[in-house]
């Protein structure tokens, strides 16, 4: 699977002749992966129990206290299972104003670089919520009683996620010549 998105530049006849073709659409669900999927079920799951929370609380003055925490257990759990697909397709802030004046070789060890300190720094933080979670997986949450190991287990998965995803990254980076740091126009569309 490729991680790199291309968009073409179109003009504004070619989206109003969109509306007017007859052709039936259909959709391409093959850039999604599973990380996409699990973070969509979780959001679900978030956006119901923020309904539900909002519903009980104004509608019949009397809300359900674990509503509340259950979302804000979903939340971190949307928030690190979805960054493995940022990573999987580079969304994330990242700075490319030093490639510019770079020439070309150092521009690649640098982005080359990069990608090991990515994966390195993702490698750590698996270690860290592995410790994290046995030193306070068997503590309870406050409204429903169930162990917070099994977020901190989902973060986990995240973190995991996020390191498969930074070494597909830079495996492709290798083989492609470039990241998206050194010619970000060949991931916009925006290089000819």
């Amino acid at each position: 699977m490729s991680t790199a998105e291309v968009h073409r530049q179109i003009t504004a006849d070619e989206i109003a002749h969109t509306f007017e073709e007859g052709e039936p659409l259909t959709a391409d669900l093959s850039p999604y992966a599973a990380e996409d999927w699990l973070a969509l079920a979780i959001f679900w799951i978030m956006a119901l129990c923020v309904f539900l929370q909002f519903f009980t609380r104004y509608a019949l003055n009397d809300s359900y206290a674990w509503t509340e925490e259950i979302a804000t257990y979903c939340l971190i759990a949307v928030v690190f299972i979805g960054s493995a697909m940022c990573v999987r397709l580079s969304r994330h802030i990242q700075v490319d104003l030093l490639f510019r004046y770079l020439p070309r070789r150092p521009a690649r060890v640098l982005s080359t670089a990069i990608d090991a300190i990515r994966i390195a720094f993702f490698a750590y933080a698996i270690k860290l919520v592995w410790v994290f979670i046995g030193v306070i997986g068997d503590e309870r949450m406050t409204t429903i009683k169930f162990e917070k190991k099994w977020v901190y287990y989902l973060v986990l998965l995240g973190f995991v996620l996020m390191a498969v995803r930074s070494i597909q990254v830079a495996l492709e980076n290798w083989r492609r010549g470039y990241s998206i740091l050194e010619r970000p126009g060949a991931f916009d569309g925006t290089e000819g």
